[in-house]
């Protein structure tokens, strides 16, 4: 194992993440009581320019008025596009308004370092200048050609210190437009194109999550009259690793939470690998035997990362104890 290492920088359990226009109340409401982990009020792609203003005003009223963490929940406010008049505006409006309330800031087409600097400066400086206590994360899409260039330089600089850089997601619709891609699919198969059309860029920015300790989400599948291709689509990313995927209709919540849930037998035999393991070590072994197969360390690793997410999986679905 190298000497250089970067853990997880934040878990959060994000199997599924809601898109909720924030210019929509109504949506918001039922969006706080759905079973997705995350939320995010979305300022950008779907808010029509006239209607910003009033979509920041309701978001804010949302993080101040719902109490997201009692419903089990993240809760994001997706900014606009730092080459947009709105970003700044969403990022000091929702901070000195609502910065002890939300958990995250989702910035979207990222393309250099320098882009998510200036999202953290701000931040910083209006953290300070309002005395907030909660430190507000940073997720980021990845969704253009130059972004995914530069993704392994924006993992590496979101793990270093003091950094707020928590998550990466995949934006497949941009990404596509911006590649010039033959498809008007949004995040399907592509019958032109034997596989899937995305797993290199899926790959690639994963492999920059996992070594630079962040987390791994992808994004919106844009049929929801389609749910098998939608849990198609879950299945292979999580078997690639990412964590979570976009819900952009409340059907996909729940297909998403129960692909990224691992399944009882393999929790149960991710604990029997680390009990016959731990007995293993107790007779001076550094391997063992299960079911006619081999286990070590690296069996060690994968067990836990099971047993792990299983645990804050059992932890969002007990409700809080009452103080006394």
């Amino acid at each position: 194992m190298s000497h250089t290492l970067h853990p997880l920088r934040r878990q959060r359990l994000q199997r599924s993440t809601l898109a909720v226009p924030a210019s929509n109340p109504a949506m918001i409401e039922k969006a706080a009581e759905s079973s997705a982990d995350v939320v995010f009020l979305d300022l950008e792609d779907a808010v029509a320019p006239p209607e910003k203003p009033q979509a920041r005003r309701n978001a804010i009223e949302a993080l101040n008025r719902i109490d997201w963490a009692a419903r089990g929940k993240s809760v994001s406010v997706r900014i606009n596009g730092l080459d947009t008049p709105y970003m700044y505006r969403d990022v000091v409006d929702v901070m000195e308004q609502a910065g002890d309330r939300v958990d995250m800031l989702l910035v979207p087409k990222l393309g250099v370092v320098s882009d998510l600097y200036m999202v953290e400066a701000l931040v910083n400086q209006i953290e300070q200048a309002c005395g907030l206590t909660n430190r507000v994360g940073i997720e980021a899409l990845i969704e253009t050609a130059l972004g995914m260039a530069n993704v392994e330089e924006i993992a590496r600089y979101g793990a270093g210190q003091g950094s707020r850089l928590e998550a990466l997601h995949f934006g497949v619709a941009d990404y596509a437009a911006s590649m010039r891609a033959r498809t008007v699919n949004i995040g399907g198969l592509n019958p032109a194109y034997p596989g899937d059309q995305w797993h290199a860029s899926l790959s690639r920015m994963i492999i920059a999550c996992r070594a630079y300790g962040l987390r791994a989400l992808d994004g919106p599948f844009g049929d929801f009259a389609d749910p098998d291709g939608y849990i198609a689509a879950a299945e292979r990313a999580a078997a690639l690793g990412f964590e979570g995927k976009w819900a952009i209709h409340p059907s996909q919540i729940e297909m998403a939470n129960q692909v990224f849930s691992p399944p009882e037998a393999e929790v149960t035999r991710a604990r029997r690998i680390i009990e016959e393991l731990r007995k293993a070590e107790a007779e001076g072994k550094g391997a063992a035997a299960l079911d006619g197969k081999m286990i070590d360390a690296a069996s060690e690793k994968m067990a836990m990362n099971v047993i792990s997410l299983s645990d804050a999986i059992m932890a969002r679905s007990t409700p809080p104890v009452a103080a006394e």
